[in-house]
Formats: structure tokens, sequence, C-alpha cells
């Protein structure tokens, strides 16, 4: 009779490790360990700051994010015929 397998998932935080510092190419670079991309939601990019002696990396987050949401959540407002005119002005003045 096969046994039952109980299996427990714990999330790893990592608040401080040591790492070295590899040559990356004239440069000079850190690995960041995987745990540590995932908890601090690291993707393509990161934003570098300098901050009293400590190197501070940032995520980098989409500048618009939710805007479309909340674009379509706001009501519509009609536009004034100042709006109009403006919208339908000539965009130079050999269209005038």
């Amino acid at each position: 009779m096969r046994g039952w397998l109980e299996l427990t998932v714990t999330t790893l935080y990592i608040r401080q490790m040591k790492v070295a510092i590899v040559p990356i190419g004239n440069s000079r670079g850190v690995r960041l360990p995987k745990a540590v991309l995932e908890q601090c939601a690291f993707a393509d990019a990161a934003e570098l700051s300098v901050e009293d002696g400590r190197v501070v990396l940032t995520p980098v987050t989409t500048t618009r994010a939710g805007w479309a949401e909340a674009f379509a959540a706001s009501p519509a407002e009609p536009l004034s015929k100042e709006d109009r005119d403006w919208l339908d002005a000539p965009l130079n003045a050999e269209d005038a």
C-alpha cells in the first residue's frame, strides 16, 4: 500500500545575505538570486540609487500602470465649445 506524501510549500523571504562582486566586462556586478528577484518583483530593469553609502535597487514599475482602468472608470464629461474648437483647430498656420 502506498502512503500519502504531504508537501508544504514555503515562500523564501531573504532579508540579508552576502554576495560576491564579480567582473562583468569592464564593470563589476552582483548576481541577484531568483528568490530575491521574485521577492522584490524585479523584471528586466531596476532603478539604481546611492543613499547614505548604500546601493539601493528599486523595481521599475510601468509609468502608466492602471491608467486605462482609471480612465474607463471615470465618468465622461461633455466637451465645452472652447474644448471642441481647440481640438478642431489646425495644427500649423498653413492649414488655417
